[in-house]
């Protein structure tokens, strides 16, 4: 083997050596910032009317207009924008005693309603620093 031939294998198997060590030798010099998750407030923020409805039913009952948990909803919503009382809320709802239920549905509503009231009022006033 001449020489010549010898010198260019030499200088090719350092090319091919020196080629992946300078390609992996300059990696990203920054570490991403991974995103902060918001805790869940144990309260829902907003308008989140379904969350004081939760225990009523969705099922469709014959001759009734709407779920129980779609009428609950809408009395949240008429209460929260009409700045209702809760017992004036909550004034279409039976207030005959069920056996097994606890109260009557009235006083459910009632309840509901006025939960939802202090709620409200607590987010405000955290908000506004009072």
């Amino acid at each position: 083997m001449k020489l010549s031939m010898k010198v260019a294998s030499t200088l090719a198997v350092l090319a091919l050596g020196l080629v992946p060590a300078t390609g992996v030798a300059s990696g990203p010099t920054y570490a991403p910032e991974h995103p902060t998750h918001p805790t869940h407030p144990s309260t829902p923020k907003g308008k989140a009317y379904g969350f004081y409805c939760k225990g009523k039913s969705k099922e469709h009952v014959k001759g009734e207009k709407g779920t129980e948990f779609s009428r609950c909803v809408q009395t949240m919503k008429q209460a929260d924008n009409q700045d209702l009382t809760p017992k004036q809320a909550c004034k279409d709802e039976s207030k005959k005693h069920v056996k097994g239920e606890k109260g009557t549905a009235f006083s459910r509503c009632v309840k509901a309603v006025a939960q939802m009231q202090k709620d409200k009022q607590q987010e405000e006033d955290s908000t506004t620093g009072s």
